[in-house]
């Protein structure tokens, strides 16, 4: 081989390894713009698990919800002036208690119509004391949900809610409906924006404490339970509590 034949196979070589080298750089420049988009990823992610994590994280703080009259919702009274002169109505009830639809089936739009004719004051008191007879905790959960709607929405909302709740009542031993079912019967209602609020249970640590409240306080064992202005009745049909009302009218 000549020598100007030798000098070109060695220009050539040189190139080769040049082009080599400059291959190498490159794929390393792609690997660690690849591995830093990824790193840049996952921490996107973690970020965004935790972030959805504390902001479904359970509430362990005692805050009442507002719209609240003696710790009860009242009913929306649309009648006589003197409303506030006539009887108080309290219903202690558990969503989950079958005894408490079954009397608002027999008798809860009679209540409801005295109420809003201003014949009678009503208040819905919540008594959540069904817990463990639920797999998920439907008792507090979905009075929960109730306390979310009076808190932001009042308490018109807070009775169309109510009645849907009772409409749809799972069984007691069993899991009742799931958060996002829960809301989506708020939003079927006409209230929205609740979401973080049920999520979070933001009303449940009140919730347990006014239980205890009625059941120290009050002495209320059981759902439902009838007071009127102040003092236990056993009125249950429409007849007996209109009965029971005249007389209350009357003392």
């Amino acid at each position: 081989m000549t020598n100007d034949r030798q000098a070109r196979a060695a220009r050539a070589e040189q190139m080769r390894k040049e082009r080599q080298k400059a291959e190498r750089k490159q794929r390393n420049k792609i690997t660690v713009a690849i591995v830093a988009v990824v790193v840049v990823l996952i921490a996107l992610a973690a970020w965004g698990v935790k972030s959805l994590s504390d902001q479904n994280a359970k509430n362990t703080e005692v805050i009442e919800p507002r719209n609240l009259v003696d710790d009860g919702v009242p009913f929306p009274a649309t009648g006589e002036a003197d409303a506030a002169q006539k009887p108080i109505v309290e219903l202690f009830e558990d969503f989950l208690c079958p005894a408490c639809a079954s009397f608002e089936q027999v008798s809860g739009k009679f209540l409801q119509s005295q109420a809003a004719a201003g014949e009678i004051q009503l208040r819905f008191m919540p008594f959540s004391f069904l817990h463990r007879q639920s797999t998920n905790d439907y008792s507090r959960r979905a009075t929960n949900l109730a306390m979310c709607v009076v808190d932001q929405d009042g308490d018109e909302a807070f009775w169309k809610v109510h009645d849907s709740l009772y409409a749809t009542q799972p069984q007691e031993g069993g899991a009742g409906p799931e958060d996002a079912a829960l809301i989506e019967l708020a939003e079927e209602a006409g209230v929205t924006g609740i979401d973080n609020c049920v999520r979070t249970e933001k009303f449940v640590p009140w919730i347990d404490q006014v239980q205890k409240t009625f059941s120290d306080d009050r002495k209320v064992s059981g759902t439902p339970s009838v007071f009127i202005n102040g003092k236990e009745s056993q009125a249950r049909t429409p007849d007996e509590l209109q009965k029971a009302i005249a007389d209350a009218s009357k003392s």
